[in-house]
């Protein structure tokens, strides 16, 4: 699947257009490539600040987030990459706190579309390669790198000597690339899906994640043992509960923090996992203080984000707009549980990639629905309207409705409740393009 991208910059859209022309490894595993690209451009990723590296299925969006803010808060500078990006493609990569200018960013993907144009590299290694060049050279003290895809091949994983490794939650997505059977990997899906995301493991680097279930738990201890990472796992070496405040202990002591401003009961557990990636490496020191405030001004865009009065909100005035990216089944159990918090009717307006488990991901909630209209993604390879649709009907929603477009579909819905918009990033994408505000 390609990751489509335009931009307002001219110099940037001639590169986006060279990226988009790449063609898309087919079979090909490993990180031979990107190895040999950035080794080309002097291996900028030898020379990054300390790297707060993390995997995981849901979550290691909003975990980044969190280590994000509270080393800003810490008073350090901090280089971000995170994927995929929902309006201009700069969100991918932040520099020393903010987003990449059109200038730099042109010239990074100039370079590195240059240095690689007989090695084959994919969109994800390009951006990646372009990403650490800047990181090397704009002076920051910390980099939050965000896993794309898996993480034993993802092109992130050339980092060498991380300051610490995390893993989220983790759950059954992208099954096409990371369930394919394969000599050598477990047949477990949860075994597997661990297997994918611990390749992220370092010799000698701290590994601190969530809790799991029997087979994932003992992947993520095999592949820590073996490459001689200490492994601090929650519910073991740390543990965490939100209720009235977060409530966080390890062997170093207890912490009570704020409750994050993010919304969600889920966040508490994301955010608990970068206290505990802060507090288990030695590299970056961030105090209590700067905890709690990272915690109250943390922002990750279209994760359970009410909308403010924008063009699109206006086609449904009385109605709340909620919006949410979530796209797997673990979304979906997430979201249900937002939603059971929610007072009166809620309609839904969605949009699903084919690849996705539809099903799964509405099965949570769908009875909590009022109504799901299904709506075209355009340029991608998505489910027809009509065909998401019957999916939610079968998932529970008592009314089911198609409409061409995000705007007919808001546009339709009169209710003084809550309008939900969900199924994609993409979608999102197109909601905060059309409504604002645009992600910065």
């Amino acid at each position: 699947m390609r990751d489509f991208a335009t931009s307002d910059s001219p110099a940037v859209q001639a590169q986006l257009d060279r990226l988009a022309a790449l063609s898309l490894p087919q079979g090909r595993l490993g990180l031979g490539p990107v190895r040999e690209l950035l080794a080309r451009l002097g291996d900028p990723h030898l020379s990054l600040p300390p790297v707060f590296h993390i995997a995981g299925t849901n979550g290691k969006g909003s975990t980044s987030a969190f280590l994000v803010a509270m080393l800003q808060a810490g008073g350090h500078r901090v280089h971000q990459y995170t994927s995929p990006h929902l309006v201009r493609y700069n969100e991918r990569i932040r520099l020393a706190d903010r987003l990449i200018g059109d200038a730099m960013l042109a010239d990074l993907l100039r370079e590195v579309l240059d240095a690689g144009a007989d090695i084959g590299a994919s969109f994800f290694e390009i951006t990646t390669v372009a990403a650490f060049l800047g990181f090397a050279r704009v002076p920051a003290d910390a980099c939050v790198i965000e896993v794309g895809l898996g993480g034993r091949f993802d092109a992130t994983n050339v980092i060498v000597h991380p300051a610490c490794c995390g893993i989220a939650s983790l759950g059954i997505d992208h099954e096409r690339f990371l369930l394919a059977p394969e000599d050598g990997a477990p047949t477990h899906p949860m075994a597997r899906i661990a297997f994918e995301k611990s390749g992220i493991v370092k010799p000698g680097a701290p590994l601190v994640t969530q809790r799991y279930g029997p087979e994932a738990q003992s992947e993520i201890e095999r592949a820590a043992r073996v490459a001689g990472a200490p492994l601090h796992m929650r519910g073991q070496d740390w543990h965490a509960d939100a209720d009235l405040a977060l409530e966080y202990r390890d062997r170093d002591g207890a912490l009570t923090l704020p409750l994050p401003a993010l919304p969600g009961a889920f966040q508490g557990d994301n955010a608990a996992l970068a206290i505990a990636m802060l507090r288990h490496q030695d590299r970056v020191i961030v105090s209590a203080r700067a905890m709690a405030e990272g915690l109250r001004h943390a922002r990750w865009p279209a994760r359970l984000q009410w909308l403010p009065d924008g063009p699109l909100t206006r086609l449904a005035p009385h109605a709340r707009v909620l919006l949410d990216g979530g796209h797997n089944p673990d979304a979906g159990r997430v979201l249900a549980d937002y939603l059971a918090s929610l007072d009166g009717p809620i309609h839904a307006v969605g949009a699903m990639l084919a690849a996705k488990d539809a099903r799964g991901f509405l099965a949570p909630f769908g009875d909590r629905l009022a109504s799901f209209t299904a709506v075209p993604l355009a340029s991608h390879e998505a489910f027809a309207p009509v065909d998401l649709a019957a999916i939610a009907a079968d998932a529970g929603v008592p009314h089911t409705h198609t409409a061409d477009s995000i705007e007919h579909a808001l546009s339709a819905i009169e209710t003084d409740g809550t309008i939900l918009v969900c199924g994609s990033l993409y979608l999102a994408g197109e909601v905060l393009r059309a409504n604002g505000p645009l992600p910065d």
